[in-house]
Order: C-alpha cells, then sequence, then structure tokens
C-alpha cells in the first residue's frame, strides 16, 4: 500500500473520533439496583419500606412481641399481672384484649392467680386492722376429735375468714367446749400447744357473728362450719363450691372434695399435708370467683326475687280500702 493511500484512510478513521467521543461523554441512565439481586457473592433479603403501610384487612404471621415480665411462655398474663389487675379492679375483659388472651376456655385453661403465699398469714391475729372487710367473706374451720368415738365426733378448734381478694381478715385458735381425745394434727394442724394462746369459743363465736352479719358467706359444705360455730346465715346469702352444678359434673353428680376442686379448677395443690383453713378459705373465695356468673344464675333459680304488688303497704300487704257509706233512705 502507499503512503498517501494510507494517510488518506487516516484521515478518515479519524473523522469519525469525535462523533463516538460525544457518544461516549453522553450521560446513561442508571438502572434501579436490584435488592434482590446478588451483591459480591451475596444475595441482599427483600425488605419492606418503614413508610408503608400495611393494610389492617391483610393477616400476619409475624409473631407478636411482649413484655416478657407480662406474659408467660405460653403469651397468658402473668400470675403477678393478674392478681395486680384483680387488685386493682380492672375487669378481665380488658387485660384479655391488651394480651390476646381467649375468654372462652375451660376451667383448667384459665390463668388463676396462684393462693397467696404463707408469709401472708398472720396465724390466731384475731381481726385484721388494716384488710378491707367487704361484701363477699369466705369462711373455713379446722376440727379437733371428741368424746369416746373422735372419728365421729368433732369440736371447733381453729377458725379463718378471708374476703373477696383473698386476704386474711379473721384468724384464731378456739379452744374447745369438750375434752378433745383425738387432736388430728397430721390432718388439722392443731396440737395442745396452740391452745395457750387460743380464744374462747365465746369470743370467736361473737367476733364471726358480726362478721358475717348482712355478707356474702362463701365456703365448701359450710353448714358443717356455721354448725360447728352454733351459727346460722340466711340460705340467700351463702354461696357453697360443693353445691354449684357446673363443679359437681366433675365428679358425676356427688359432691366434690375441696381438695379436687382446687387441682382441677384452679391448677393449685392444697391439703398436702397438714390443713391450713386460711389456705382452704382462699380456694373456695377463687373457686366461687371462677364462676361466680353460674352461682348467681342457680341462686336466682333457688330464690327467685319477691315481687312486689302495687300499692302494698304495710299493713297486711293491701292498701285500706275506703267504705263508702250507704245513704240511708228517709
Amino acid at each position: 500500500m502507499e503512503l498517501k493511500d494510507l494517510s488518506s484512510n487516516w484521515r478518515k478513521l479519524q473523522a469519525t473520533f469525535p462523533a463516538k467521543q460525544a457518544a461516549a461523554a453522553a450521560p446513561t441512565p442508571k438502572r434501579k439496583a436490584s435488592t434482590n439481586e446478588p451483591h459480591n457473592g451475596i444475595k441482599k433479603r427483600k425488605t419492606s419500606s418503614p413508610t408503608k403501610p400495611i393494610s389492617a384487612g391483610k393477616k400476619r404471621n409475624a409473631t407478636k412481641m411482649e413484655d416478657p415480665e407480662s406474659l408467660n411462655s405460653k403469651g397468658r398474663p402473668s400470675t403477678s399481672l393478674a392478681l395486680w389487675a384483680e387488685e386493682n379492679d380492672i375487669p378481665a375483659a380488658d387485660i384479655a384484649e391488651a394480651y390476646g388472651v381467649s375468654l372462652k376456655r375451660t376451667a383448667t385453661q384459665q390463668q388463676i392467680p396462684p393462693p397467696l403465699p404463707p408469709s401472708s398469714s398472720q396465724i390466731n391475729a384475731g381481726l385484721s386492722e388494716t384488710a378491707e372487710i367487704g361484701k363477699y367473706l369466705s369462711l373455713d374451720c379446722e376440727m379437733v376429735g371428741v368424746g369416746p368415738n373422735p372419728a365421729e365426733s368433732s369440736a371447733l378448734a381453729r377458725v379463718s375468714i378471708v374476703n373477696y381478694h383473698g386476704q386474711q381478715i379473721y384468724d384464731s385458735y378456739v379452744r374447745p367446749l369438750e375434752y378433745v381425745t383425738d387432736w388430728r394434727t397430721a390432718i388439722s394442724g392443731i396440737s395442745p400447744s396452740h391452745m395457750r394462746n387460743a380464744r374462747t369459743f365465746s369470743t370467736v363465736q361473737k367476733d364471726v357473728a358480726k362478721l358475717l352479719e348482712g355478707r356474702i358467706l362463701v365456703g365448701h359444705a359450710v353448714r358443717h362450719d356455721l354448725e360447728a360455730l352454733l351459727l346460722s346465715h340466711a340460705r340467700r346469702d351463702i354461696r357453697d363450691t360443693s353445691r354449684l352444678g357446673l363443679y359437681r359434673q366433675l365428679s358425676a353428680g356427688k359432691t366434690p372434695s375441696l381438695k379436687r376442686l382446687a387441682t382441677e379448677v384452679l391448677g393449685w395443690e392444697i391439703q398436702t399435708g397438714e390443713h391450713s383453713s386460711v389456705e382452704d378459705a382462699r380456694a373456695c373465695m377463687a373457686l366461687f370467683k371462677r364462676e361466680k356468673e353460674a352461682f348467681e344464675r342457680e341462686h336466682a333459680v333457688r330464690f327467685p326475687a319477691r315481687k312486689v304488688k302495687v300499692g302494698e303497704g304495710e299493713e297486711g300487704g293491701k292498701t285500706a280500702r275506703k267504705k263508702k257509706k250507704k245513704k240511708r233512705k228517709k
């Protein structure tokens, strides 16, 4: 090839350089980086925008984070929270809504606060000076054996009363009116040494009668306790956990024991050794509160409200009728 031909071809090639350089200098639109494309061999996790609203209609499987102090391992309110809510009169429905707890549970599934620790019981303390008495009181007694056949004859040896929240209202040892032939210490927890500071029967009887006056009495087969105290109480004002139909179903219609009800309904272990009348009274009150509506329904059937007639007065229930004076014929 001649030199002149090479020079002409070179000039033609140089003429195309400015066009290619201008095209290279023009800005190219950047492609949006995909969050799913691998970068340096690592695939990034797709994350949702923090500002994107979440539709209320969509269901999410994400686990709701809760305060570990407020919920137990099963997602239910802890016993401390339940007890706190109860003492502050916070409705159970509000707690259920706040923590997503279903109220439609059986007795054994429902979260029930455990019994108060033994340190909260003041043995033989008499009448509490701090606890509020309230409308509902739960009563339980411990007995000892008397007479020639102590297995069948009993006498009062201890009385305990708690309020609606399970707080101790009254507790006292009682000096039996008869000679004790069997202290039943393994069951009753009563021994002769307890009688040194025990109150007389008449003192305890008066104290209990004053507490129960005008209040709702809760107990388990409570008539036996009243008989031991030589007291009576209006049947209309008694709520007996041994008579509730719902609880009797657990024992095929028979009278269930307090220990069985505490275990199967409340999940409490009571009467494992020497009995505590304070603990038993608290169990009775918890059982009553657990099915309070059922108690009141059965109570309304047994004791229907008395209908008051319109215009009923105090004199024999009839209004005095004015006799019309007959006009005498002249």
